[in-house]
């Protein structure tokens, strides 16, 4: 049993908050491990295609593997305060790259040694010595949010949105202390602390600080807390409703597509050009072109000059996923 010790302070001070980054973490967990979530699926082709790039590999070489039992809480930042989730996205981005090299070594070289069972890579350790690794998860972190789940993003808030607007009336209902208490039954409320059920014993003071609670929708249905970040607390529990027939229509998430993407897809049956798919969709052609160049990443279209030019065609692959989103 794992124990928050709080106070007034505390409680005055507790939050409900949306977490890009977990979020995020947890889909490239997913993907680089080759796995499927029990409710939104296979990460997909543009997940997959992300992982190519090296500051995205190096973030997914920090990510628990075949039983490890840690992640290093300096990847998913403490949620601010930001009214929009672009805020909230952002700040977590500037919290990463700003981590102290003295609090980056204790989780990477630390706490990895004592909770993992493989060796950190010597690449990964090296990187880490160098002072350059902040910036690199950082740049890792944006651009695998950028190419695998910026589109799908709105459709994960609502369900966030949902759950914290929940929660909040509850709150208002019954008061914190129950409604606490009933985010999840291996999280209790004991008036003088907030206790998970875990593996392992322990006691975190909690006193006059932030906790923030965060509904995981990627991350469902684990419960998830981090402390190890000096100042930062933060337990991350399944929202609700996932998993039940009513968020089937999520399953298009598998597909990491979007609409802006699976329109162009469904639209490159026959060969086109960017500002032909712009005119016919209503797309400026700077989002058109942004979008074809990350399905040409992920295999799903191929494109072939034709004089002045470019023409972009949907593949096999992509054929089928469009068949299966049906």
């Amino acid at each position: 049993m794992l124990t928050l010790r709080v106070d007034a302070d505390t409680v005055s001070r507790t939050r409900l908050a949306p977490s890009p980054a977990a979020e995020s973490m947890a889909w490239l967990k997913l993907t680089a491990a080759s796995g499927r979530h029990p409710v939104f699926g296979d990460p997909g082709p543009l997940a997959r295609s992300a992982l190519a790039h090296p500051d995205v590999a190096l973030l997914a070489d920090l990510l628990p593997q075949d039983g490890d039992t840690y992640a290093p809480d300096l990847l998913t930042p403490q949620p601010g305060t930001g009214a929009q989730h672009r805020d909230v996205l952002e700040e977590q981005i500037a919290r990463i790259e700003a981590v102290p090299q003295e609090d980056l070594e204790t989780q990477v070289f630390t706490f990895t040694r004592t909770h993992w069972n493989r060796p950190l890579l010597a690449k990964t350790r090296r990187i880490a010595e160098s002072g350059r690794m902040q910036r690199r998860l950082a740049n890792g972190f944006a651009r695998f949010w950028r190419d695998a789940l910026a589109e799908g993003w709105p459709e994960l808030r609502s369900i966030i949105d949902q759950d914290i607007a929940h929660r909040a009336t509850a709150i208002a209902t019954h008061g914190i202390g129950r409604a606490l208490g009933a985010l999840h039954p291996d999280i209790a409320w004991a008036g003088d602390a907030v206790t998970v059920a875990k593996s392992w014993d322990g006691e975190v003071d909690v006193t006059g600080r932030d906790l923030v609670f965060a509904p995981g929708v990627l991350n469902w249905p684990d419960v998830i807390i981090q402390v190890d970040t000096p100042g930062q607390f933060v337990l991350y529990y399944p929202a609700q409703g996932i998993g039940t027939v009513r968020d089937r229509r999520s399953e298009t998430l598998a597909q990491v597509v979007g609409n802006a993407r699976a329109a162009l897809l469904a639209d490159l049956e026959t060969a086109r050009s960017t500002a032909e798919l712009a005119a016919r969709l209503g797309y400026a052609p700077g989002t058109v072109s942004y979008h074809l160049a990350a399905l040409h990443r992920a295999r799903l279209v191929t494109k072939a000059r034709d004089g002045r030019y470019v023409l972009y065609q949907r593949t096999a692959q992509a054929a089928g996923l469009l068949e299966e989103g049906r």
